[in-house]
Parts: structure tokens; sequence; C-alpha cells
């Protein structure tokens, strides 16, 4: 690059590192001063693992989280190379149901999660008129998993259908034609294709259900995930120091979550090509 060139970039570079600085990097700062402002000081950050709630809490969200991310990769993985290799009317439809919820609000969601397991929900009514018992699930671990994973299908079945589209189908002739069974076909060529894609996607899930209030507001009777933790501390406890302190430590988290599965699709990608 030229030096005469310098000037022009650092112009343009310029409006996105005045949004970097004042919309990440100040907050954040302040956000971590504020972890260390209590009456701990900065060992704050060690409370989630000195106070059982907020330990109980971590477990309670990472598990959660990756319950929800095993199960949306497993079903939009199986669903989006059905539907990325077969044409049949109605495709386009049941694509759009697919990844409708990604207009909905977690609030939202919540509510979808009540009226299909809640006291009054659908699947309480079909119980009772089955069996004669109650079968109300929606305030608890059960229906939190159910709304997370709602949410996060969508996001990973667009990325799946994105890289089965690059799928060569001569790789797969070519190893049935040697031989190879339907499930060595799976095993050996698809899912060695598909596993950057899973990887992020699988790592974007994970992080969205770490971080996810208003699916848990909604229905937080009998859950205490991380998130919601962190609104108790603030909002009842006026524990502004803790609640700095865990978000810090969930973002961390998040982030390191993101960074580990970014670097193991990135390696990934660079052995297969």
């Amino acid at each position: 690059m030229k030096h005469s060139e310098y000037p022009r970039l650092i112009l343009l570079m310029l409006p996105v590192a005045i949004v970097f600085l004042a919309f990440f990097l100040l907050p954040m700062a302040r956000l971590i001063l504020i972890g260390g402002s209590g009456e701990n000081g900065f060992s704050e950050y060690l409370s989630i693992f000195h106070t059982p709630r907020h330990f109980e809490s971590l477990v309670s969200t990472v598990l959660l989280s990756a319950a929800v991310t095993i199960a949306a990769v497993i079903i939009s993985a199986v669903t989006g190379v059905f539907l990325e290799r077969n044409r049949f009317p109605g495709r386009e439809v049941l694509i759009s149901m697919l990844t409708f919820p990604l207009a909905f609000p977690g609030v939202v969601i919540g509510f979808l999660v009540i009226m299909l397991a809640g006291r009054q929900g659908l699947a309480n009514e079909i119980s009772q008129a089955l069996t004669g018992s109650r079968l109300v699930f929606a305030y608890s671990m059960a229906g939190l998993f159910t709304g997370y994973l709602y949410f996060s299908i969508p996001r990973v079945i667009l990325t799946i259908m994105a890289a089965a589209e690059k799928l060569d189908p001569a790789l797969e002739e070519a190893a049935r034609s040697l031989g190879a069974s339907r499930w060595q076909v799976i095993r050996d060529v698809i899912l060695p294709a598909l596993k950057p894609a899973l990887i992020a996607s699988g790592a974007i899930a994970f992080a969205t259900a770490m971080g996810a209030f208003g699916t848990a507001f909604t229905l937080a009777t009998n859950i205490d995930v991380l998130p919601m933790t962190i609104y108790t501390e603030f909002t009842l406890n006026a524990n502004f120091a803790t609640a700095a302190a865990l978000s810090i430590v969930l973002g961390t988290i998040t982030w390191l979550a993101l960074y580990i599965s970014r670097s193991i699709a990135g390696s990934t990608v660079a052995a297969a090509a």
C-alpha cells in the first residue's frame, strides 16, 4: 500500500472507529470498573464461584445453552440438507415458516411457550383429555429449552442450507461407486463438508441462548439462569457491582465460545482447502 493512501484509509475507518469506541470500548470499560467498585473490589468477579446461587445459575445457563445448541444443530442439519436437496410444492412456504421466529422478540416467544405448555396451554388440554392429568412445563427449564430451541433453529438452518448448497454431488456419487453405504457417505463426505457451518452456527446458537433475556423473563417462575440473576441483582437488590461483574463473566464466556468456534472452523476450512 502506498503512503499516499494512508490518509484516505484512516478517513474511511474513522466512522467505524468512533462507533466502536463510543458503543463498545467505553461502555465495556465503564462496566468493568463498576464491577470492581463494590465492597469486595475486583474480587467481586470471583463471586460467581463463591456464591452458590450465582454458580448454580452459571452452570444451569451453560448446560441449557449447550443442550439447545446440540438439539438445534442436529435438527437443522437434517432439515437443512433435506430442504436444499429436494424441491416440492410448498417448500418455500415451509422455509419461511421455519425462519419466521427470527421476527419474534423473546417476550413473544415466551408467550408462545405459555400457549403451548402453560396452565391453559394446548399440551395441558390434550393431556387432560387423554390421561386426566395436567401437563404444564412452560415455567421450568423444559419450557425455556423449548423457547430457546424455537428461536435457535432458524439461525442454524439458514447457515446449514447455505453450506449444503455448495456441496458437490459428484463426491457423494464417487463414494457410492466405491461401495460406501448411505451412512458412510453422510459420515465421511457430507458431515466433513458441513463441519465449518455446523460449528459456526452452533456457536451463534450457544451465544444467543447464553444471553437471551426476554423469553426467560416471561417464563421466570422456577427458572434461574444468569441473565435473570443479573436482572435481579440490578433491579431488586440494587447491587450494581455484582450485576456488572456477572455481566462481564457472561460476556467473556460467550466471547470465548465464539472465538474457539471461529478458530476451529477456520482450521477446518484451511485443512479442507
